[in-house]
This record gives structure tokens, sequence and C-alpha cells, in this order.
């Protein structure tokens, strides 16, 4: 982690990506991160505007056990379960970020300052669950710039309806596929069609859509790379690029229609698009490449602080790298689908393996935090 004296002379990529209305969101929390200063210090010092976390992130964080000792032996001496626990530690800590991140929230309207906190992973596939642990998120944190993530899962979608009719912002996370991304602004604008018959100030609802970017490379390369043909070979790395800017054209086309000129008018934000999982997962790619390549207006790159350093570094942010290059994405998927790639199921595997992935964490980390209630003489359940 950097220090908050830490020399910013490097950090002249991100002023240039912040520039070009990309907001900058950190990808990680902790409450070492919060305590000493370094979250205060990279809005400072790398222009981060935001935060978001998942259940792999409070796993790593929650059971490293660091800063969170006085909070379990009070928790165990209290005899709550293990849910309530873990509830308890991870909103407390959004509830923190948030209050660092207020006053960017205040000088931005609501747009960014934002704290993302995700609803249980095991509610995925259950739309009322979700719907009631959104609900309850929201009332833990108790922060207007808290944002509560919901899976874009079948399940996912009419709950992220009913939790923005409510009123509450929300981020949509694990999309892969153009298709349920087209799906998640729709369930969008219906929960502020919802908000806007009970009457709700729309100006006050927010919500980004978190299009994942790394994860789709990774498992089209590892197909190509079976293939071993030059022609695939050639394809190796291209795919998740040409998929986020065609989700980026959905975007454009979306919030340019009738429907959305209705609510608009009504003063609603629009739904950026936010890329996610943008740290390179193969080492041969530059370490910036899912941040210099998705340069565009009116979205949000969350990255983990190794490529958020990176891109401070030598990030190579050359103005809008998405507007306009729709036709050649088109044809880059359609290269790899002529080649027998089925892009339907890459994305679909995709949505799968993420939920399963956040699940484990989950649990890994319920198993760590009952092992230290336990150490603590309490019988967690």
């Amino acid at each position: 982690m950097i220090t908050v004296t830490e020399a910013t002379a490097s950090a002249g990529a991100l002023k240039r990506l912040s520039d070009e209305g990309v907001s900058i969101w950190l990808d990680d929390l902790s409450r070492r991160r919060i305590e000493s200063g370094n979250l205060a210090g990279l809005v400072k010092t790398r222009n981060v505007v935001g935060v978001t976390t998942n259940p792999s992130i409070f796993q790593a964080a929650i059971g490293s056990g660091e800063g969170y000792e006085e909070q379990l032996a009070d928790l165990a001496v209290r005899g709550v379960t293990v849910d309530e626990a873990v509830r308890m530690m991870t909103t407390a800590d959004v509830r923190a970020a948030a209050d660092v991140l207020r006053p960017v929230y205040d000088a931005t309207g609501g747009r960014d300052g934002r704290v993302s906190i995700e609803v249980d992973p095991r509610l995925a596939h259950d739309t009322v669950a979700t719907v009631a642990e959104a609900r309850q998120l929201a009332w833990l944190v108790d922060r207007p710039n808290v944002m509560i993530k919901i899976p874009a899962t079948k399940a996912g979608l009419p709950a992220i309806t009913e939790v923005i009719g409510a009123g509450i912002s929300v981020n949509v996370t694990l999309i892969f596929s153009l298709e349920r991304y087209r799906e998640v602004m729709d369930a969008y604008l219906a929960g502020l069609e919802k908000a806007q018959a009970a009457g709700l100030d729309l100006s006050a609802i927010h919500s980004v859509a978190s299009f994942f970017v790394s994860r789709v490379d990774s498992e089209i390369d590892k197909r190509l790379t079976l293939l071993g043909t030059d022609e695939a070979l050639a394809l190796k790395g291209r795919a998740a690029l040409a998929n986020a800017r065609l989700a980026y054209e959905a975007y454009e086309q979306v919030f340019a229609g009738p429907r959305w000129h209705a609510l608009g008018g009504a003063r609603a934000n629009p739904q950026r698009p936010l890329w996610a999982s943008t740290g390179v997962k193969d080492p041969a790619y530059k370490d910036t490449l899912y941040v210099d390549e998705l340069v565009a207006p009116g979205t949000v790159n969350t990255m983990p602080e190794a490529t958020l350093n990176a891109v401070a570094d030598h990030g190579d942010v050359q103005g809008d790298t998405v507007s306009g290059s729709y036709a050649q994405a088109r044809a880059g998927l359609a290269a790899v689908e002529r080649l027998g790639i089925s892009y339907d199921e890459v994305v679909r595997q995709l949505e799968d393996e993420g939920v399963a992935k956040f699940e484990v964490a989950w649990q890994d980390l319920l198993d760590a935090v009952t092992k230290s209630l336990n150490s603590k003489g309490v019988d967690a359940e």
C-alpha cells in the first residue's frame, strides 16, 4: 500500500483518466486501509472517488484478522451468530469508508464518493431474499453514499427493479454478456419508473452496471490456445475489450432512447457502465491494458491497488478508446465464433463461475470468523 505522503508526480495518467470522464474507484477495502489513512491518501494522491467490495475482498481482509480483534472479542462476548458477526464487521468497514468518501459524494452531487457492499452471494438465485438483504444492508450501513451490489443473475434482475424502486442505489455486479447487460439496463429503468410512480426523488437514485473484463479474455484465450492455430493465437487478448466496447455501445443506445428521455426529464441519473475485473490475468499483457483501452466518458473503472499504481506509473491514457470502435469489436467477436468458440457458452459459464467463486469466498470468511469466535470461548452457530 502507498502512504499518504508518497510522491504524486507519477499520477498524471490518473488525472488524464479523470479528465476524460472516467471515475476511478478502488476495488479493495480493509479496516487497516481505513484506519491507517491509506484510503484517504488514495483519494488525495490517486484520484480515487469510490470503493467497491465483494466477498473475496472481505474474506482476504477479515480472514487475516488484522484490525478486527477488538470487535471480534466484543461480538464473542455477545454470543452472536457467525452470520451476524460477519455483517457487523463488513458494514462497519463500509460505513467508515463511506465517511471517508463523503466529501467526494457531496462535491459530485452523489455521482461518486460511493462505497459498494454486496448481498450474501448465497442469495443470488432468490429474488425475494435478495431484496430483503439489500434493504437490510442499506439500513445497517445507514449512509447516503452506499451502493448495494446485486448480481445480474436471472433472479437478480427483478430484485434490481424492486430495490431501485425503493429508492436504494444499486451496483449491479457479475455482468458478462451483452444480452444480460441490456436486461440489467431494462431492470434499472423499470425501477426508476416504479420509484417515480411512488413519488420518490429520482435525482437521489444512482446505479452502476459492473461489466467484467479480464475473465472474458482468460476463458476465451484458454480455448484459443487449445486450438493452437495461427489464426486462433492471433485473436488472444482481444475478446474482452471487444465485449466491453459493445457494452458501451448498448449503453449509448439505451440512454439516448425515448424511455430514458422521459426519466431523464424527471432528473433521473443514467446507470453508468463500470469496468470490473480490470487487473490483467495474463502476465504477457500490459498491466494497464484494461484501463488504457477502455477510456470513455461517463464510465467507472474499479481497480485493485496494483493496477491503480501501475496506471499512475506508466499508464498510457490517450483519450477516448471506446467510442466508434464498435464495428471492429463486432468483427473480433465474430472471428472467435467462427473458430467454434461459443460466446453464449462462455458468458454463461463465467456467470455461473462468478457466483460460485463468491459463494466459496463467503463460506471461507464464515469459517474463519467461526474459528475466531470459537477461540474466544463462544459457540458460533
